[in-house]
């Protein structure tokens, strides 16, 4: 372009013959005359070259590529340029591999999908499941983390889990509007299985029974995605790979789930402070405008949980979710109720909690609760050494001493005093049976109920006064004073 402007400039405003300019530039005349015609260069354009051999096929490549988008073929399944060209040589194809490949190469540019820019209203939302390595303790292992996002102000809650499943898909929900402070008026999803139990249709599904009791408490209105179109929810799409780029790298290293979901709290208060390309403000002023169309908070608040009706075993354990839990011993071969919620799990009988484990998320696992087996224990003496669930229970030191002094005192009977001692952890914390221990120890003789009445407090109890006020047709009455001589009499007649 330079040398273009240079040489119209020279002979149209500054009148050098075209012949001057051909020896200066070595240029046709022919060229120069062009140059001078045209204020730029005519734009280059490649004439389109025939194919005779590939273009009897061309309708052909189409076909296979269309057939595999019409079946939902999975991507890594799909017909690759060398695998098309082994057919149309089969067929009959004599020309090269370059122009199969370079006809595939445009046909799949040409047919990917075109989508409508649609308009975000405030008070909508969108959620989804996401995956990312994090390294607990030292050990990388793999998490999914729950996103709800906001598309008009492109707010974001995230928080991490085990694993997707319905305690924490509804745990997920109970928190990010918590975050949000309000409830949006209509949610999408894909077709997980955490919500939908059935497709009935392009839009019409049969919902599970744990997306129901969430919808009826919050009154949200739904939307589902079609199959195999994630463009619907594109924003909480994008989301998830923005947050495990930004919030999982590097790989966090963390020793608990509390910590790396304050972690991820932190980076979503952090990010309302971004503004966000198109947006008139940051996230945190554009999500005042979709709080205003939220629902309110219900009153009261979800328990997300999943529930589970089962019966306590013959050895007082409990299978939830592919685990054991145990139960006091008295509750065996007794109908209970499983609440499993994302960090714990609790058991209940009548309306009443029984026991309370933290939640297993492996496989075939056992949870003991040693104080469960306490009353059966005191039964069976003789197992104290090889009972399963107190093979890992770790007693202060003094508890080992106590069982000593005991056993010396009385072999048998010793081991059964000591366990009426583990008895007392049913109603006591560790830490005051502890205390009690060693000050039973410092005597010369211990026993459980040395052990017992130290676990009383040392003041004495305050002995409550009685007061007339509201009784003050009582203040007349006179109470004469006992006579003690005659139960000096009644001694001394017994002698």
């Amino acid at each position: 372009m330079e040398q273009w402007n240079r040489i119209r400039q020279r002979v149209l405003r500054d009148g050098v013959s075209i012949r001057q300019i051909q020896r200066e530039t070595g240029l046709h005349h022919t060229t120069i005359k062009k140059i001078l015609a045209c204020s730029s260069p005519p734009e280059f354009a490649c004439g389109r070259r025939e194919k005779p051999k590939l273009g009897a096929y061309v309708d052909r490549i189409a076909a296979i590529l269309q057939a595999e988008k019409n079946e939902n073929i999975p991507q890594k399944q799909r017909h690759t340029a060398k695998r098309i060209f082994e057919r149309l040589r089969e067929e009959g194809y004599t020309g090269g591999y370059t122009q199969v490949k370079e006809a595939v190469r445009e046909l799949r540019r040409t047919s990917q999908e075109v989508f409508m820019p649609l308009r975000h209203d405030p008070g909508e939302a969108q959620v989804d499941f996401g995956h990312a390595l994090v390294k607990f303790q030292g050990k990388l292992t793999k998490v999914a983390f729950f996103v709800m996002a906001l598309p008009h102000s492109d707010a974001i809650y995230v928080r991490a889990y085990p694993r997707e499943c319905t305690e924490t898909f509804q745990d997920g929900h109970a928190q990010a509007f918590a975050f949000f402070e309000g409830v949006p008026r209509r949610i999408s999803y894909d077709n997980a299985k955490t919500s939908i139990s059935q497709i009935l249709g392009a839009h019409a599904r049969k919902l599970t029974d744990g997306f129901l009791q969430l919808q009826s408490h919050y009154l949200f209105a739904e939307h589902f995605c079609r199959i195999f179109r994630p463009n619907e929810k594109g924003v909480v799409e994008s989301m998830v790979k923005f947050i495990r780029l930004n919030f999982f790298v590097p790989v966090p290293e963390v020793d608990s789930w509390q910590e790396l979901n304050w972690m991820l709290g932190r980076h979503c208060l952090e990010d309302l402070e971004r503004r966000v390309r198109g947006k008139g403000g940051t996230k945190k002023e554009m999500l005042c405008e979709d709080q205003a169309a939220f629902l309110p908070l219900p009153a009261s608040p979800f328990d997300a949980c999943r529930k589970a009706s089962t019966t306590a075993d013959r050895l007082s354990l409990v299978r939830f979710d592919a685990n054991d839990y145990s139960v006091p011993v008295h509750y065996a071969h007794h109908t209970v109720v499983v609440k499993g919620y994302p960090d714990k799990v609790l058991i209940c009988r009548h309306d009443a909690v029984i026991a309370e484990h933290a939640r297993l998320w492996g496989k075939e696992e056992v949870a003991y609760d040693p104080s469960h087996y306490l009353e059966l224990l005191e039964r069976k003496p003789g197992a104290l050494d090889y009972a399963q669930p107190l093979a890992e229970w770790e007693l202060p030191e003094c508890f080992h001493w106590l069982r000593g002094r005991l056993e010396e005192q009385g072999r048998v009977q010793g081991i059964k005093e000591y366990i009426q001692v583990l008895r007392l952890l049913e109603k006591h914390p560790l830490h005051r049976v502890t205390h009690a221990i060693e000050k039973a120890l410092k005597l010369r003789h211990c026993s459980r109920d040395i052990v017992a009445q130290y676990l009383y407090p040392d003041e004495l109890p305050v002995v409550p006064t009685f007061i007339l006020d509201g009784y003050e047709h009582l203040q007349g009455i006179h109470v004469d004073a006992p006579d003690l001589c005659a139960y000096a009499d009644l001694l001394g007649g017994l002698n």
